[in-house]
């Protein structure tokens, strides 16, 4: 007969292993720049459902923050799923430290929101600005798969930043590389990019641009004379992922939207860019502050473990 303390074992090792079983493996990790980063977690069923243009919703663990992120590629032989991080607020800096391969994500939902619309043929280009560069590829490549001309126009702020140069060539007929400072490509914004693929190429079917909200409402100013259908992401506040929230409403036309249920593919030609940017500032202070707390954490428990260390030490002058 089992004893307790064998009992008591084996629940413990079922509690871990359901645990390991729940959660997500991250199998690669490639540090970007100082500030951005790329993830690879093992998720057969979500790689098979995966469409370009979908996000998930993560958390890195089991008292963390559920955020909103692009799926960047899927593979679906491999069962991975890649994200492409950019740590800017708590939760992402907290991702940044902690997520190491060999690790895992606490939960991951998804895929969530409608897939890019992907048409056969035609002259498709796909802009991607900065962090943005990320969830347009998916987008680039199914558009290459279905026999679409597709000139890809890639922004950073310099060269040291870029990256995924050799993917987009893969899937581009065309290339356009911009910098800010002009360290590689053309120095100029990916809008610059797109007047030069415009004035190149007098029948362009459609423009897919994802970045930040102010670089995609430039391509759709830019595109807007020559009434070429253009399409961008947006990733405002979210909560739940499902439209029960409300948190990502965003004013598209004189209709009001959900990013999650709705998107996160819009007109760009409708969306009113003002209204998204008032509401991405709502919380700015709350998440400075949530910042200012980690940090302020973080540099308690690195000064504690010191001192635990030091005071480890065998003292100077003592005898063996």
């Amino acid at each position: 007969m089992e004893s307790s303390s064998e009992t008591d074992r084996g629940r413990s090792t079922s509690a871990a292993d359901a645990l390991m079983a729940s959660s997500f493996p991250i199998v690669a990790r490639h540090d970007i720049s100082e500030v951005t980063f790329l993830l690879e977690f093992r998720h057969p069923l979500m790689a098979r459902a995966a469409r370009p243009g979908q996000f998930v919703i993560v958390m890195s663990h089991a008292e963390g923050e559920r955020i909103p992120l692009t799926i960047a590629d899927f593979d679906r032989e491999q069962g991975t799923v890649t994200l492409v991080i950019q740590a800017v607020g708590k939760t992402t800096l907290e991702m940044q430290q902690d997520c190491q391969v060999g690790s895992t994500l606490y939960g991951v939902a998804g895929p969530l929101g409608i897939p890019t619309e992907i048409r056969d043929g035609g002259t498709v280009v796909c802009v991607g600005g900065g962090l943005g560069v990320a969830p347009v590829f998916p987008q680039a490549r199914a558009f290459h798969e279905h026999g679409a001309k597709v000139i890809g126009i890639l922004g950073f702020r310099t060269k040291d930043l870029v990256f995924w140069q050799d993917k987009f060539r893969s899937v581009c007929d065309e290339l356009i590389l911009c910098t800010d400072d002009g360290s590689a490509g053309i120095q100029g914004l990916v809008t610059d990019g797109l007047k030069m693929a415009i004035e190149s190429h007098p029948k362009i079917d459609e423009v897919v641009a994802i970045g930040p909200p102010i670089m995609m409402r430039a391509c759709a100013e830019t595109t807007r004379p020559h009434s070429i259908r253009t399409s961008v992401s947006l990733n405002p506040i979210m909560v739940d992922g499902t439209g029960m929230c409300g948190g990502c409403r965003v004013r598209v036309g004189d209709q009001v939207k959900f990013a999650c249920v709705d998107g996160p593919d819009f007109d760009g030609h409708r969306v009113d860019f003002d209204d998204l940017a008032t509401r991405l500032r709502r919380y700015r202070h709350e998440e400075q502050e949530a910042v200012e707390h980690w940090h302020h954490t973080c540099h308690r428990a690195e000064k504690a473990a010191g001192e635990t260390v030091v005071s480890a030490l065998p003292a100077t002058g003592a005898r063996s």
